[in-house]
């Protein structure tokens, strides 16, 4: 598989916290809606693409295993939002607020 975040996937990513992780996670899909919102959806779907590969090294990631229906869950609604039909009915200000609660949780180191 080619990987764009190469030096995360050799390892670095599963030494990360998962509020870390799910936080670059949201920074990807941050600048997926910023792109969707400004009609391009091709940057839009390259943002996505690297939020669904950081999804997948989470997913590999052993360590986190309470954690991986969480993950999957937010994967498969990732999906769905973005290519599928929006089964899930997901939007925008429920991606940000998902996020942003990870992002916090980064910086205060927990």
């Amino acid at each position: 598989m080619k990987y764009q975040h190469k030096d995360l996937a050799l390892g670095r990513w599963a030494e990360l916290s998962i509020s870390v992780q799910m936080a670059n996670i949201g920074s990807e899909i941050s600048r997926a809606l910023n792109w969707e919102k400004k009609g391009n959806k091709e940057l839009s779907q390259k943002a996505v693409t690297r939020a669904l590969e950081l999804l997948d090294l989470s997913l590999e990631s052993s360590r986190y295993f309470p954690r991986i229906r969480e993950i999957a869950r937010v994967r498969e609604a990732v999906v769905d939002y973005f290519f599928g039909s929006n089964e899930f009915s997901s939007t925008e200000s429920l991606w940000r607020k998902y996020f942003d609660h990870f992002a916090y949780a980064a910086r205060k180191g927990t």
